[in-house]
């Protein structure tokens, strides 16, 4: 029993799966930017959603280029991603056993290419754009979405949470399926694989808590502030070794798989919610075959893409980018008011200015309008924060050095 034993163990599976789901919910609660209401400005995804879903020009012409532009974005990276990326290179060059030539993990590959030359392609289209009318700058594609933070942080923490569970549950599922640690839950496994237990199971639990999720996310019902109550304040540098955290735990997850790194076995292990162990159909051109453990892999690798964007906003985090400002103490303040903050200054954007004025409006203080945190901002150096990323280069590392061991 060595290494290679407990790291896999079924408990520390499980704790390290359910563990990255409260740790999204903590951060995601804690985090100001989730309570911002400036426009959201994210590199590459914001650029991606702004050239496929926003700002089409009002000529006809231009809307053609756009769809065309995209549509060829996509082609490319779907190409290059298969035959260069995964083929050549990954399959060829470096012999990761974890990727084969018959297309095992080509649609990871393949959706991470398209995103890559999505993004490139957008600069080409605004080329085009600015040569054939330069009155048309404000359709120009940019990294600012066109909707404000606490927007996007709500459908990025909707979509975090339904990736994690996926992943936690098919964690559960397969362990409960497979054959390995046979004296672990011999009871409870039996009854998994009895019938569409596990099918049912999937459904009832995944309805309910998807229900309860989304009304508390979406909603003001829940106030994490005022149930925290100063439980356990945050600054943001605690937050930033939080979002690393999830990183690791992200590879964690990986890493502690049954099959890690080849991911060839377990052809009978069904999916989550339904009775059957792949998804396959037919299109244009090929065939589409997505296994259970890529289909649950390819689902981590996108939350961690939303995970990375949570780190870069600790990391990079001021507060009078995002329309907020801190008391003496450091808590945070959030100003709710979008039209004021359209010609802030960071004189006016103050606590001793906000506290000190009064709105003729309402006749008191434009403080008392202001939404308080529990979480807080000490103004750490970006030298100091950036040793949060430590762990997640570590376990990169860790990743790698696994990968090539346990491939042997």
């Amino acid at each position: 029993r060595g290494f290679k034993y407990w790291l896999r163990h079924p408990y520390l599976r499980l704790m390290t799966s359910y563990l990255v789901v409260f740790c999204n919910f903590l951060i995601f609660a804690e985090d100001p930017v989730s309570h911002s209401y400036t426009d959201c400005v994210i590199d590459i995804i914001g650029n991606i959603y702004a050239f496929i879903l926003a700002r089409y020009p009002p000529h006809g012409g231009y809307v053609a280029l756009k769809i065309f532009m995209f549509v060829l974005a996509f082609i490319t990276g779907m190409v290059i991603g298969k035959y260069f990326v995964h083929k050549f290179l990954l399959c060829r060059v470096f012999r990761l056993k974890m990727f084969s030539e018959e297309g095992q993990g080509s649609w990871m590959i393949m959706f991470l290419m398209v995103l890559v030359f999505t993004f490139v392609w957008s600069f080409c289209f605004n080329e085009f754009l600015l040569l054939g009318r330069p009155d048309y700058l404000r359709y120009k594609v940019s990294s600012n979405m066109g909707i404000e933070n606490q927007t996007f942080m709500k459908f990025a923490a909707i979509g975090t949470w339904f990736g994690d569970f996926i992943t936690a549950w098919m964690v559960t599922d397969m362990m409960l399926q497979e054959d390995q640690y046979e004296w672990w839950s011999r009871g409870l496994r039996r009854w998994w694989r009895r019938g569409l237990n596990r099918v049912y199971a999937f459904w009832g639990v995944a309805f309910t808590m998807t229900v309860i999720v989304c009304t508390a996310i979406t909603t003001d019902y829940l106030d994490w502030d005022r149930i925290s109550d100063d439980f356990m304040p945050t600054n943001e540098l605690s937050r930033a070794f939080l979002a690393s955290f999830i990183l690791v735990m992200d590879l964690m997850i990986v890493m502690q798989d049954w099959e890690f790194p080849l991911f060839a076995g377990g052809m009978d292990i069904k999916l989550p919610g339904i009775n059957t162990g792949d998804i396959n159909f037919k299109m244009p051109g090929g065939d589409v075959h997505i296994t259970g453990k890529w289909f649950n892999y390819g689902i981590i690798f996108i939350v961690m893409i939303l995970d990375l964007n949570m780190w870069k906003n600790q990391i990079f985090y001021e507060p009078f980018i995002y329309g907020q400002y801190t008391d003496p103490d450091g808590y945070i303040y959030t100003v709710m008011d979008r039209a004021w903050l359209r010609n802030a200054t960071r004189e006016t954007l103050s606590y001793a200015w906000r506290w000190n004025h009064t709105n003729p409006l309402t006749n008191v203080t434009y403080g008392l309008a202001d939404h308080r945190m529990n979480s807080r901002y000490h103004g750490y150096p970006l030298s100091v924060k950036g040793i949060a990323f430590g762990p997640s280069i570590a376990a990169f590392v860790a990743f790698g050095y696994l990968a090539k061991r346990f491939s042997k």
